[in-house]
């Protein structure tokens, strides 16, 4: 696996996604304060797409950060990405 790095960057994270042509979404059948996911189009009946603007205050109300990976170990570029505390 390529290196992996965290950012709590908006700009940074969008623009990671939208790369990636993923779009923000989240858990369906959760609370408003719920699981957020990047949705890469892949058929996934449990995600719901939302705002950026409403995936950034999930994101910051529940103090996460970004981990994410660039490029695989081979060089491809990578999706692997997930949210942790920031603590």
């Amino acid at each position: 696996m390529g290196d992996t790095s965290t950012t709590a960057d908006h700009g940074r994270i969008r623009q990671w996604v939208e790369a990636r042509r993923g779009r923000p979404s989240r858990v369906k059948g959760v609370s408003d304060d719920g699981i957020l996911r990047i949705d890469f189009g892949e058929p996934n009946e449990t995600l719901e797409p939302i705002s950026w603007e409403e995936f950034f205050r999930i994101f910051d109300h529940n103090k996460l950060l970004f981990l994410h990976q660039e490029q695989t170990a081979d060089g491809a570029q990578s999706r692997f990405n997930k949210f942790v505390d920031r603590s």
